[in-house]
């Protein structure tokens, strides 16, 4: 107990892990157990192995710093050992780390105003930006994605059941950021609530749509972005489509060739933009835009814009086929 004492005193992170003569960890000590252990009568000379969890949260080096911190906020957790397939210790997640980390300059704006027309009647009580997937609301689960790469100013643009929107999130201070609220009076679209935001930004802006589910590497695409020199970014995902049925080639009346179940890809856009402030600036006044057309006048002004490919999980909630694909199969809408 003595030992782990000074291990606690000496990392100052609130934790210690008791790890194997082999590398491997057998289990962790908060401040609570020791503190515990004492108020139940041991003594600093006892043996630590009647005290410390042998049942504690681990994960892997691949998982993403988002996953992470919801993992800590669905545990109330704020430490996470990383582990390695054979269960020895490579590293530890703290809460002040992960929300510390690479703290970008930059904004977002979450589009959260829509109806939701395709998932009625399930939009008609709640935003579709609040349907819950796994347990959490979609918007939710790209704020602490945004958050876990490091944004900490996020807007929303809200319309449509506001309240419920605003009251789940408040300020943003149990999330880890400070949101603020685009009120739109009417609906602006997917490019127009960008003029409602309160001062102009000074970095690239993120932009997304707020039925979108993803581990896109924010970080990653304004690096993107910024080293590419362009004016927008807009990221896609490679969509494939297989025709079900063989293909005839055909010369008039006459084949020519036959093709069996033919694929082809395309580049979809995936509703995650990032827009340098002169092209946020460009934004008319609480006029409904689509965004895809603010990128159009940057291809009308021959000013470059980047295609960045999201090579994470994507998938767009706002179709009811797919909202039953996040859920799982059987997970009625």
């Amino acid at each position: 107990m003595r030992s782990a004492l000074i291990s606690l005193d000496r990392g100052a992170l609130g934790i210690a892990l008791v790890i194997s003569p082999d590398g491997v960890l057998e289990g962790v000590l908060t401040d609570g157990d020791v503190r515990r252990a004492l108020l139940a009568g041991a003594t600093l000379d006892h043996g630590l192995r009647p005290f410390f969890r042998k049942e504690f949260v681990a994960v892997d080096d691949s998982t993403a710093r988002d996953k992470v911190l919801e993992l800590m906020q669905s545990r109330q957790i704020e430490q996470v050992p990383i582990v390695d397939a054979t269960g020895k210790v490579t590293g530890l997640h703290t809460l002040h780390t992960i929300l510390r980390r690479d703290t970008l300059s930059n904004w977002a704006v979450v589009m959260a105003g829509g109806r939701g027309e395709r998932l009625r009647p399930l939009t008609d009580s709640i935003p579709k930006p609040m349907v819950r997937v796994a347990g959490r609301p979609i918007l939710e689960r790209i704020v602490l994605n945004l958050v876990g790469f490091g944004i900490k100013r996020v807007f929303i643009s809200v319309n449509y059941l506001r309240d419920q929107i605003e009251g789940f999130f408040g300020d943003g201070t149990n999330h880890g950021c400070s949101v603020e609220y685009l009120r739109e009076d009417q609906p602006l679209g997917t490019g127009g609530a960008l003029s409602l935001l309160p001062a102009p930004p000074q970095h690239p802006l993120v932009v997304l749509n707020g039925d979108v589910l993803t581990q896109c590497d924010i970080g990653r695409m304004l690096h993107f972005h910024e080293q590419g020199g362009y004016l927008a970014t807009v990221g896609f995902q490679d969509y494939l489509h297989t025709v079900p049925y063989g293909v005839l080639e055909l010369d008039q009346h006459e084949v020519r060739g036959m093709r069996e179940k033919p694929s082809h890809s395309w580049a979809a856009n995936a509703g995650i933009y990032v827009l340098d402030p002169v092209v946020v600036g460009r934004v008319p006044e609480r006029t409904n835009l689509p965004l895809p057309a603010l990128l159009e006048e940057c291809l009308d002004r021959r000013e470059r814009v980047g295609a960045y490919r999201i090579t994470e999980d994507w998938i767009d909630v706002g179709r009811p086929s797919e909202l039953r694909k996040a859920r799982g199969e059987d997970e009625p809408i």
